[in-house]
């Protein structure tokens, strides 16, 4: 049975401070039990603000197991990773640069690669090497600690968009579908592996998504499932951060803890 929350502040910052409370907790849990923590970061402009916090504030900064700590990446645009819309470059300029970890503990996406196949298949291939060397495998899947995403307007996670054959995929565990709006490829994880992990947090803030919120968490009957609707793990569990504007559109009973 997957298990979800829904948390809402009134501010983006509250949103934040608590959403990276609970990366900590998660992160220290799993290191205490098992010395590792692994961790799929998501791309955006909204994850920004969650990873100079961890950075940046002492309290998260120096309560974060950074060395135990293994960085994946949940998709990646096609550019390298200097470029300005690189999700690891944003990743390593807000968070990664500021602290101490070994570019061993940094697994990314290749998506300058000119062959966009070849770097799904390559990235799958590292996951599973290394979650079969040192990580958890459940149902004969790697299975991470904690996969961070967010939430675009049109109901897009990761780069899992709307009416993709990718979200289709019942095998692969990272694909490079085609996004027909973006006329480009992008690298992303699928359903099968981020349905795998034990913890989901999903970040959504301001008004502008609002209306995306509503369709996701209270869609109308009979629509078509949304990409981000679709983010339901089998034995695990998703805890949706929202500030007041992108919750606005909410009905109040949402706000309380939700299995399905």
């Amino acid at each position: 049975m997957t298990i979800r929350e829904i948390h809402v502040y009134p501010t983006a910052e509250e949103t934040v401070q608590s959403a990276a409370a609970l990366v900590l907790r998660i992160a220290s849990n799993a290191v205490a039990q098992r010395g590792l923590f692994t961790v799929a970061l998501a791309g955006g402009a909204t994850p920004r603000a969650l990873y100079s916090l961890l950075a940046d504030n002492f309290r998260y900064r120096g309560g974060m197991p950074w060395a135990s700590t293994q960085f994946f990446w949940s998709d990646e645009r096609p550019v390298p990773p200097d470029h300005e819309a690189s999700n690891y470059r944003m990743a390593h300029e807000s968070m990664l640069s500021k602290v101490r970890v070994a570019m061993k503990q940094l697994h990314r996406m290749r998506g300058e690669d000119p062959d966009p196949d070849a770097a799904a298949a390559a990235y799958e291939a590292e996951i599973k090497t290394f979650f079969g060397d040192f990580g958890t495998i459940e149902n004969n899947l790697p299975r991470f600690d904690l996969i961070l995403l967010g939430l675009g307007t049109d109901g897009h996670t990761a780069s899992l968009f709307p009416k993709t054959d990718v979200l289709e995929e019942k095998t692969a565990l990272v694909a490079a579908p085609m996004v027909e709006k973006l006329a480009s490829r992008r690298l992303t994880m699928t359903l099968p592996l981020i349905n795998n992990a034990e913890r989901i947090l999903l970040l959504a803030l301001g008004s502008e998504k609002a209306e995306i919120v509503k369709e996701v968490l209270a869609p109308s009957s009979g629509t078509e499932a949304l990409p981000a609707q679709l983010v339901a793990p089998s034995s695990g569990r998703v805890d949706w951060f929202l500030d007041q504007p992108a919750a606005g559109r909410l009905p109040t009973e949402l706000t309380e803890m939700d299995m399905f």
